[in-house]
């Protein structure tokens, strides 16, 4: 699920492009802090950004530079402003798209992806998910998501989320999950595995998902 970032101080607009967006299957973050619109930036992670220009405390403008000093996420500027220079300073200042206010939620869904098939291979980006509920785990980039929390895993923490996620519902043996992240149980010993388990749970537990991980006793786990 792609994560976009609305800098929108109008509230009603912000509201509805977050409820637009996600009947399109994207995770919509509103900003919070217009004093802090990078930090925020940072904390979300988002894959694109819409940029309204007349906001308190700095512009779009400022904001959009400040972002590209540190990130090539893609920014699309939603504005009223609709003369020349406005839409000539948005892209000198690294913005990808302008589009004018009032915009129709079609349009808009049409020109993100649009730039994020150019950003991210879009479509076949999508294919490389596993969802339950909130709960994200993106194959490409070995990380998961939870809301507007990720986390990094490292490669048998993803392997055992992948196998896990991928046969929700299903009760799968430590031996199976040991033949996968090793190729043979033989010299492994099963304190290994725990191990890995134990680091992974609490990672999930750091961003809320403190029993998403199940035990079943005598026979291994599952994920529901």
């Amino acid at each position: 699920m792609y994560r976009i970032f609305i800098v929108e101080d109008d509230k009603s607009l912000s509201k509805q492009i977050k409820d637009g967006l996600e009947k399109w299957g994207f995770k919509g973050i509103e900003v919070d802090d217009y004093e802090n619109i990078v930090e925020e930036f940072n904390l979300t992670c988002p894959d694109l950004v819409l940029m309204d220009i007349n906001l308190p405390c700095f512009d779009g403008f400022y904001w959009c530079k400040a972002i590209r000093n540190i990130s090539k996420t893609p920014i699309i500027f939603l504005s009223s402003r609709d003369s020349d220079m406005d839409i000539i300073m948005a892209v000198n200042l690294g913005g990808d798209d302008y589009l004018t206010k009032p915009f129709s939620m079609q349009v808009l869904i049409a020109k993100i992806q649009a730039l994020l098939r150019r950003t991210y291979s879009y479509k076949e980006e999508e294919s490389n998910l596993i969802q339950i509920g909130e709960v994200i785990l993106n194959l490409n980039k070995g990380s998961l998501s939870y809301g507007e929390k990720n986390i990094e895993l490292t490669k048998n923490e993803f392997k055992i989320l992948q196998i896990l996620m991928s046969s929700r519902g299903k009760i799968i043996s430590r031996g199976r999950i040991m033949e996968e992240l090793w190729e043979s149980e033989e010299f492994i010993s099963e304190n290994t595995l725990s191990v890995n388990v134990n680091r992974l749970r609490k990672k999930l537990s750091d961003i809320g998902l403190d029993e998403f991980i199940i035990t079943k006793k005598s026979q291994g786990y599952m994920v529901e």
